[in-house]
């Protein structure tokens, strides 16, 4: 760690993310398949993503629309920010323990 500088390779990326304005979004994904269009399934999943425009969704939903013989029925999402201007401030200092 370079003196007076963070170092990144302790702090996880998820973290990194949410200073930068990500927030963990919850996905819910409901499909059928053409054989058995009567039967709704359902993929769940949680990614960091940015709102409103949810980039990584948009780009998981082309991937879905490519590669998937599923059928698209519904989309649910929830998006929350966990780290607000007011929670994370820089403080000027280090404390080593053991």
């Amino acid at each position: 760690m370079a003196r007076g500088g963070a170092n990144t390779e302790q702090i996880g990326s998820g973290f990194l993310e949410q200073l930068a304005g990500y927030g963990l979004t919850t996905i819910e994904v409901h499909y059928y398949m053409p054989d058995h269009p009567a039967l709704l399934q359902m993929f769940a999943f949680q990614q960091y993503d940015l709102a409103p425009r949810f980039p990584r969704l948009g780009g998981f939903l082309d991937h879905w629309r490519r590669e998937i013989d599923a059928a698209l029925h519904s989309i649910r999402i929830a998006h929350r920010h966990l780290i607000g201007p007011q929670e994370y401030r820089a403080v000027n200092g280090e404390i080593t323990i053991n």
